[in-house]
Order: structure tokens, then sequence, then C-alpha cells
């Protein structure tokens, strides 16, 4: 079982958070989401500017099994995407909290950030999904 970093918060659709403390946060997939998902092929990166609705759906992942919509777990416009991941979209399985990580959003309302689980919140979704 993979440890689930207490610095983030998590949205139950497995998206994690990172507050950059500057009113921006990093958006990425836990690792328990891209080892459901197994190996990465694919991921659809939002485009810069775009302002997204708190969970409103921002862009879709693919592996070999399945994909995946992906969700906005806090309000607010997108300023950076990562683009590494078009080449290279297997970085979030090799490293979903560093590198792997989907997109920059400075936030509308800090008030979802408060909304969203601890580690240890998001533990027990990961539990009960077992």
């Amino acid at each position: 079982m993979s440890s689930i970093p207490a610095n983030l918060r998590y949205a139950e659709s497995h998206e994690w958070v990172l507050d950059n403390g500057d009113g921006t946060v990093t958006i990425g997939i836990t690792d328990h989401a891209q080892e459901a998902l197994g190996d990465v092929v694919f991921v659809e990166l939002p485009e810069v500017g775009r302002s997204l609705e708190h969970k409103e759906e921002f862009g879709v992942i693919e592996s070999v099994k399945a994909a995946s919509d992906l969700y906005a777990p806090v309000a607010g416009e997108i300023i950076e995407v990562n683009d590494a991941l078009e080449d290279a979209p297997e970085t979030v399985n090799e490293s979903p909290y560093e590198d792997g990580w989907i997109m920059k959003v400075r936030v509308s309302d800090t008030a979802d950030l408060d909304a969203l689980m601890d580690a240890d919140g998001y533990q027990a979704v990961v539990d009960s999904d077992d």
C-alpha cells in the first residue's frame, strides 16, 4: 500500500491538491488512482486561461485499461498545464505527486480547499474502495 502525502488535500474523485501558498494550487491524480488505472497512455490537458467550476470535468486520462474523467477539486482559472505529459503520459504512473502533476489553478474560493479531505480522510476512501 502506498503512503498518502500528509501535505496535500484530496477529492473523492481521486485528485490531489497542493496549496502553493500564493493563491494557487497544483493538481494531479493520486497514487491510488494511477494504480487503479494501470499504464497511462494519454492525458488530455485543459486549456490555460480556462475557468473551472468546482467539480467540473476538465480532462480525461487514458490507460491501457480504461479512460477516466478528471474533475476540478477547486474552482478557479487554469494558469499552467504540465505539457511534459503530452510526450510522457507515463510520468503520472512513475511520479504522481511530483513530476506527474496535471495543472496549476488560481483558486477563486479558498472554501473549496477547506472542503477537501486530509490524508486520513482520503485513506478511508481508499480503504472503502478495496
